[in-house]
């Protein structure tokens, strides 16, 4: 039953962050925001809320160790193997954005000032504000470097006549299921971790990241499939920066979040690997397969590792 809860739950939430995205995109069209900035803010932040509605579930609960697992795991996931599928079936990728020197540094600080923080072995409150502040300070970024005009939608749909009262129906109806579906991820996930005498580490690192990490997946293959190099590679970037400033700051606001720095050392060393890994594709534009293989592999050695 405990599997069925959870699949149903995990479901759910996929579901509420769709109608989400669809929702702000919506909005953000309407108000003639650029392309770029709906997949690095909107989009990117709505394929968050499952990381953030199942970490911050877990934060209440004081379950921990599976607020920090899914944050690092929906990271790795995002990187090695939403990316490297885009790069491995993308026919040609030619970003339009020079996305290694105006973005990298978002790829990398996040990670640097996690690394620092978790040196205590504690994610704290102010740890916590300090995140949320640079989740302000990437809003401002993107809205004064961002100087591209509209280029398309991701969905046609959304250019239609605008509503405000069904847009609001439909992002509660989204709420409602991001929110709901994680209270039942977290409570099943812990019922099959104990079932399977496995720790809740685990559990977050890779059922819960994986699960939350589909929307990204669904969104980034989308977007390359409509041969929008930028959305695929800029909604991972924004969505990273909101799993740690987002997602950890939320979470650590509710309760301070303890990490094992001895006991989960390799996959923090995967995370970063997986980050620089990204840092070294866009600095020599390795957006094909070859690309895809270097991320692949990261992605095979953090499983084989994790389960060996």
């Amino acid at each position: 039953m405990d599997y069925m809860i959870f699949l149903g739950a995990m479901g759910a939430l996929i579901y509420g962050a769709d109608f989400i995205i669809k929702e702000s995109e919506r909005i953000a069209l309407h108000f003639n925001i650029s392309h770029f900035v709906i997949g690095a803010t909107l989009v990117a932040f709505g394929t968050s809320l499952p990381e953030m509605a199942a970490s911050m579930m877990a934060a209440s609960q004081g379950k921990t160790d599976m607020a920090v697992a899914n944050v690092i795991g929906s990271v790795i996931f995002n990187i090695t193997l939403v990316l490297g599928l885009v790069f491995f079936i993308a026919k040609s990728m030619k970003p339009e954005r020079d996305l290694f020197s105006k973005d990298s540094a978002w790829i990398l600080a996040p990670v640097v000032i996690f690394i620092i923080m978790i040196q205590d072995g504690v994610i704290g409150r102010v740890d916590g504000i300090l995140f949320l502040f640079i989740m302000i300070s990437y809003l401002i970024f993107l809205f004064t470097s961002s100087k591209e005009d509209l280029e398309g939608e991701i969905d046609d749909s959304l250019t239609k006549e605008f509503n405000w009262v069904k847009t609001i129906i439909m992002l509660s109806i989204g709420f409602l299921f991001t929110i709901g579906g994680a209270n039942f991820v977290i409570e099943s996930g812990t019922s099959i971790a104990r079932s399977l005498n496995v720790s809740e580490w685990i559990i977050g690192l890779f059922l819960i990241s994986l699960g939350t990490s589909l929307p990204e997946l669904v969104v980034s293959l989308v977007a390359i499939k409509k041969g929008n190099a930028d959305m695929s590679i800029g909604n991972i970037i924004g969505s990273n920066v909101a799993n740690f400033s987002m997602v950890l700051g939320a979470s650590s606001l509710i309760s301070p979040l303890s990490v094992n720095l001895e006991a989960n050392s390799f996959d923090i060393l995967i995370m970063i690997s997986a980050s620089l890994m990204l840092l070294f594709i866009l600095a020599n534009k390795l957006y094909n397969k070859a690309g895809a293989i270097f991320l692949l592999t990261i992605l095979a050695l953090f499983v084989q590792n994790s389960f060996a």
